[in-house]
């Protein structure tokens, strides 16, 4: 799977939250890449890596990965949480800088640009910054004292970005908003999409009992999913990432179909990550929950929170369907799981999605309304023979599109021209 060139670098990447995300999946990878080829040595840093929580190539010795900065707050009060993420990235990027006792040729950051003059200003190493999408655009401003607060932040935000060597983006989707959103920035983006890790999917076991779960996934039914037919939607339990738009498609689906043999024994289980230290995804959780009693589909729905890679891989290749509803997502790598898992793929018509499943060919794009989700419920049961066909479909354009080796490679020839 390796290139290997003599003159190898060092690099260090930082990255604020090593825990399980798609950004975090892409960071791994792009780790991974940059190991694959050009005898590279790479050191991880973050401020938070929580070993029960994280792909398992950041604790199993596979990636050198490092804690820095973590003793600082995440926030205070459950607020000026973007505050508290910037320091802990200075004070990781300061112990870089200062206690690693490394000097990097090139440094990788993504998410928070902050510490990116720092490192201009006390290193020699070149700055690539990958850009999942403006943070300026990811927070609420709901309140004047927000607006106000946010001014200098995003003002920063643009700066910090600015002084990077070379910034990737995730998508031409994100191309477009970076340009609009930092217009007094000329340097254009290039984009490397994400990946998937191929290798796990391939050695992953036929079968898997979820009955033994941990408490936390406090499953409504806890019936074993082995043999069962399922639509799977695998996401943070975050509100931005509209899983109610699954949940309410499901009941309708399942409304249509009362009387007829297209509904029996179908169930929607929605998996992903969950960390009972953010208050957004215990409500969220209990929210759908409750939402599933009013519907009652208590019998039909299955929540599973903290998976493992296993396990997720596992529901991919058992799943009748993936169902992706976060709009206007920068990338999302999960479609190209489920394509990869060979399995039809029904996900917004816009973002990310428009870029990696095909509408006719590999799934389903639909606006985000809950009678267009629910007829696309609909086509996938009805019509099996073609639902495989575009499972068949997707593979092939994972392996052709969006595989590792084109990943890494383009990865290090965009290093080295730094």
């Amino acid at each position: 799977m390796a290139l290997k060139d003599e003159n190898g670098l060092n690099i260090a990447i930082l990255h604020p939250d090593l825990g399980i995300g798609g950004a975090e999946r892409l960071i791994v990878d792009l780790a991974l890449g940059l190991k694959s080829v050009g005898n590279n040595q790479v050191t991880m840093y973050t401020s938070r890596h929580d070993p029960k929580r994280c792909f398992k190539e950041t604790s199993n010795g596979e990636l050198d990965v490092h804690v820095a900065g973590g003793y600082f707050p995440r926030h205070f009060f459950n607020r000026f949480m973007v505050i508290c993420a910037i320091i802990r990235n200075l004070l990781a990027s300061l112990y870089i800088i200062f206690f690693s006792g490394q000097k990097y040729d090139v440094i990788v950051l993504d998410q928070i640009s902050a510490s990116i003059p720092l490192f201009k200003l006390f290193t020699n190493s070149k700055v690539l910054f990958y850009c999942h999408f403006p943070d300026k655009l990811l927070t609420s401003r709901t309140s004047l004292i927000k607006r106000i607060y946010r001014v200098p932040i995003d003002l920063f935000e643009e700066f910090t970005t600015g002084c990077a060597d070379q910034v990737l983006v995730n998508s031409n989707f994100t191309s477009s908003i970076y340009k609009k959103s930092f217009k007094h920035l000329k340097t254009k983006p290039s984009v490397l999409y994400p990946i998937i890790n191929t290798n796990e999917f391939d050695k992953t076991k036929q079968s898997y009992d979820f009955s033994n779960q941990p408490k936390e996934n406090n499953l409504i039914n806890p019936i074993k999913l082995n043999d069962k037919e399922f639509f799977l939607s695998i996401n943070r339990y975050e509100r931005k990432k509209d899983l109610k738009l699954a949940l309410d498609a499901f009941s309708v689906f399942l409304s249509n179909n009362e009387s007829g043999s297209k509904g029996k024994d179908i169930y929607l289980v929605f998996a992903g990550g969950y960390d009972t230290g953010l208050k957004e995804n215990v409500e969220h959780l209990q929210e759908l929950k409750d939402k599933t009693k009013e519907y009652g589909l208590e019998e039909r729905v299955i929540f599973l929170c903290t998976i493992n890679e296993e396990q997720k891989q596992w529901l991919l290749l058992n799943c009748c369907c993936l169902i992706y509803t976060p709009s206007y997502e920068h990338f999302g790598i999960t479609p190209l799981e489920g394509m990869y898992a060979s399995k039809p793929v029904i996900a917004v018509n816009n973002g990310g999605p428009l870029e990696t499943v095909v509408d006719g060919k590999t799934g389903y794009l639909c606006n985000p309304t809950v009678k267009e989700f629910a007829d696309a419920f609909n086509k996938i049961i009805s019509d099996p023979i073609n639902s495989t066909k575009m499972g068949i479909n997707g593979k092939k354009r994972v392996n052709e599109k969006f595989s590792f080796k084109p990943f890494a490679q383009n990865l290090n020839t965009i290093i080295k021209n730094l």
